[in-house]
């Protein structure tokens, strides 16, 4: 996989490239917000991005912001040290498709870029079909969401969370449920952590066309309206 690292503690930068390197990737480094997103824009195709959140230039949130405003749908993770469900909230709002705080483990980390890396490609999803609710219409295969003709660009991730529950509209579907069918290394993951996607999620495809087609079941965990909201 052609992996582009954006991280400004160059110790930090060179010990990831030798790492993912050394598990055959072909990784390429910039250390300010300027370069990597010059390089994210014309550089790659790359695999993932791995982005650090405070760079000097750029932080790691106008990057990724700039790479979904140009249509680059290229898997983000975000690297951090900051911690706290506003940060990671603020990371998903501007794009990102998963979030790791520093320190955090090289095989947690090759992990979850392999997880990003098959939902990006073609196993990205095995449904293979659209899923419809309403005027609701997600291509998970394709990754593209639309609501009455209007593209709604999602992450990876809010995507997963979304197909798993619209391929059981008006049925709950547990944060737990959700958890073991959208993350790939869910145990240990605090299933609350659902409620950030599922926040994101209504941000896009429902509170812009005024809709309510995510549910909460209290005590339980969401359901979709059949009819989408």
């Amino acid at each position: 996989m052609h992996i582009l690292v954006v991280e400004d503690e160059e110790g930090l930068a060179e010990s990831l490239r030798r790492g993912l390197s050394a598990n055959g990737h072909l990784v390429e480094v910039a250390h300010d917000g300027h370069r990597g997103l010059d390089l994210a824009l014309a550089g790659g195709p790359y695999g993932v991005v791995l982005l650090d959140l405070m760079l000097p230039g750029l932080s790691g949130y106008e990057i990724c912001a700039r790479m979904r405003a140009h249509g680059d749908t290229t898997p983000v993770l975000m690297l951090t040290a900051r911690d706290g469900e506003y940060d990671e909230a603020e990371g998903l709002d501007c794009g990102a498709d998963d979030y790791l705080t520093k320190p955090f483990s090289f095989v947690v980390l090759a992990a979850r870029l392999r997880a990003l890396a098959r939902r990006a490609g073609a196993g990205a999803s095995d449904r293979g079909c659209l899923l419809q609710a309403g005027d609701l219409v997600l291509d998970p295969q394709g990754r593209r969401c639309r609501r009455g003709g209007r593209d709604i660009e999602l992450t990876a991730r809010e995507l997963g969370v979304l197909a798993c529950l619209m391929e059981q509209p008006g049925r709950a579907v547990a944060k737990q449920d959700i958890l073991d069918e959208v993350w790939d290394t869910p145990h240990g993951i605090d299933p609350n952590i659902v409620e950030v996607y599922v926040s994101s999620l209504r941000k896009k495809i429902d509170a812009p066309f005024g809709r309510r087609s995510i549910l909460t079941v209290h005590g339980t965990g969401y359901r979709m309206a059949p009819d989408g909201g």
